[in-house]
């Protein structure tokens, strides 16, 4: 198969790409760099076959010269991250659907297209969850309601329900994905996981580790477990225009819970102090996922702190230890 990955040098696209190439399907990568990082890990990659090609897909003449016969389109490139969206709301809002509007011409220009994926986000549940009753663990037909229009975070989940609409009418075969908590090696620091693992690895031993939220309750879910989820997903004929959470069925755990996992990891005796609430941060995420192991037939999952530990050796290896 011959797939194309936008925004493969991200956290999510790196895996999949490596997945891909252990499955020995060709793939292309379009990226600017500027969020992806082009480091060890992706020339690990091309050097194994990924074909990176640096593009800016905001400009619709960066894809003119991509191939018409792809399998797979994986459109991963967007704004994210919630300090990019509370400082550039309206880029948010404007760009991420441009970028959208130019995938899908791309994906009409081809001739035999299977699918084209489209990761939404769990932030699309956070204005049910704020103003109305929502089911918890939730399914994906839980209808959608806003936080206010004036907050800055609103941009990033109107982006993304304004993508699901437009797949929807685009007229091409297509799934829709709703990420839920996602973490692994590799993913950046700016993450509720990876940023307390620095905390907790860096401050004195015995000080007192700050932690937004502590009571707010995630269900989190290891890169390896997602990126199962999200190849089963493309390989399935009956999940053709379909919306799926992408998640895990592990119990909820508090952020709060979390941290005293990450200082037990990295053999600390921090004491937490609680502190504010991340402003629009949901109080609980965790996703039904029924839809999904209806086609992903999965039974095993990875606990959280294996994954944590794995988190760690990569952190501590590639990044925390580093001497500058």
């Amino acid at each position: 198969m011959k797939i194309l990955i936008t925004g493969g040098a991200g956290f999510i696209g790196y895996y999949l790409v490596k997945q891909f190439l252990n499955l020995k399907n060709q793939v292309h990568v379009v990226d600017n760099f500027l969020r992806g990082k082009n480091d060890k890990h992706i020339k690990k990659l091309s050097e194994q076959g990924a074909n990176f090609i640096t593009a800016n897909i905001l400009e619709d003449k960066s894809l003119s010269e991509l191939d018409k016969d792809y399998d797979y389109i994986i459109h991963l490139a967007a704004i994210i991250g919630v300090s990019n969206v509370l400082k550039n709301p309206y880029d948010v809002l404007k760009n991420n659907a441009i970028m959208l509007f130019n995938i899908i011409s791309l994906a009409r220009k081809q001739k035999h297209l299977k699918k084209l994926l489209f990761p939404s986000t769990s932030e699309v549940y956070a204005g049910t969850l704020k103003y109305f009753d929502i089911q918890i663990p939730t399914p994906e037909t839980t209808p959608l309601a806003i936080t206010d229009l004036k907050h800055p975070r609103t941009s990033y989940m109107l982006s993304k329900i304004y993508g699901e609409a437009l797949c929807h009418a685009a007229n091409i075969p297509f799934i829709i994905i709703r990420p839920h908590n996602i973490y692994g090696p590799r993913m950046g620091i700016n993450h509720v996981v990876p940023e307390i693992l620095q905390k907790s690895h860096t401050q004195t031993d015995g000080s007192e580790l700050k932690v937004y939220s502590p009571k707010h309750k995630r269900t989190f879910c290891f890169i390896d477990d997602a990126i199962e989820q999200i190849i089963g997903l493309l390989g399935s004929g009956i999940a053709n225009g379909g919306t799926f959470n992408i998640g895990s069925i592990d119990k909820e755990v508090s952020i709060q819970e979390l941290a005293q996992i990450i200082i037990n990891v990295t053999k600390k005796k921090h004491k937490i102090l609680g502190i504010e609430d991340t402003p629009g941060s949901p109080t609980r995420r965790k996703p039904d996922m029924n839809e999904t192991l209806k086609i992903v037939q999965k039974n095993k999952w990875v606990e959280l702190q294996d994954g944590i530990e794995k988190c760690y050796e990569w952190y501590r290896v590639n990044l925390f230890d580093i001497k500058k």
